[in-house]
């Protein structure tokens, strides 16, 4: 595991040819060490996942590409650690934002840091396998449904570096938070993965994913681990969600279990979508 002090805040760092990062200064237990902004070429850039609106941070972004052009200002999702930045950085340079679909909804997770950023208005949507295109550089769009029902990757074309936003992280599994989070969805998003030839994965949180494959695989392995301790929990007796959190996350920073608790009701949604268990009010139990 990287340590939070090797992501420096506001400094510009070469990750690989025609891709720089810079971390916001948002960290906290559900960012890691903050929201990385990504950027993507030379003279000509693309800006990836700008990060909330902090003043600090979209100084950076303007200081670190001082001399070029912001091309076009990329967001693979709406949660508000990932979109705001957006306004503020297209209003001083003129740059289009393009990317994920907006939305907006009322979700009753806890996490503040990933609310909904209701002001995201982009200029252009991409739709799955659409392209934005820069001097040298070449973003294609991955459809990833699952952390939000709007989440896109972006394919640096002749890389094999796939931006992945939230969909996979480098640090800690992904939150699927009802009822816009989709448990299935997020799932075939992950299966997805597998059949593409991606070599590294970076993304918005956390180090560089090196071992794409087996590092989704292990994510798939971890969801279908907690499916069975949830369908254990509930063969046992125990129907609420608060009391399964505690069981299952033993060892885990406690600040952490409400959000953990929204990945276990979009597993129990999935799970009641496949005719496995069912509800009474707040209290779940195996299907008869």
């Amino acid at each position: 595991m990287a340590r939070m002090a090797d992501f420096p805040t506001g400094q510009v760092e070469q990750v690989a040819p025609g891709v720089r990062r810079l971390l916001a200064g948002n960290p906290s237990p559900f960012t890691y060490s903050g929201t990385q902004t990504y950027l993507i070429g030379e003279g000509e850039v693309g800006v990836i996942d700008p990060g909330p609106d902090l003043a600090d941070h979209i100084e950076a972004i303007l200081a670190a590409t001082r001399g070029e052009r912001i091309a076009a200002i990329l967001c693979t999702h709406t949660h508000r650690d990932h979109s705001p930045a957006s306004r503020p950085l297209a209003a001083a340079t003129g740059a289009s934002i393009v990317g994920c679909a907006p939305l907006a909804l009322d979700d009753d997770g806890p996490r503040a840091d990933a609310a909904f950023d209701f002001d995201y208005a982009p200029d252009r949507v991409l739709a799955d396998g659409e392209a934005v295109e820069g001097d040298g550089w070449r973003l294609q769009a991955v459809a990833t449904p699952g952390h939000t029902s709007n989440h896109l990757c972006l394919a640096l074309a002749g890389t094999g570096a796939l931006f992945t936003g939230d969909h996979v992280m480098g640090w800690s599994t992904t939150v699927v938070s009802p009822p816009d989070g989709d448990m299935a969805d997020y799932m075939r998003s992950l299966d997805l993965l597998l059949k593409r030839d991606d070599k590294v994965y970076y993304p918005a949180h956390g180090p560089a994913v090196e071992k794409p494959h087996s590092h989704v695989r292990a994510l798939i392995a971890h969801r279908r681990m907690r499916e069975q301790q949830i369908l254990r929990q509930l063969g046992a007796g125990e129907g609420q969600i608060p009391a399964m959190v505690e069981i299952m996350y033993q060892g885990t920073d406690p600040r952490l279990f409400p959000a953990a608790g929204r990945s276990v009701l979009a597993h129990l949604v999935d799970l009641e979508a496949r005719g496995l268990v069912r509800h009474e009010g707040e209290t779940w139990m195996r299907a008869a």
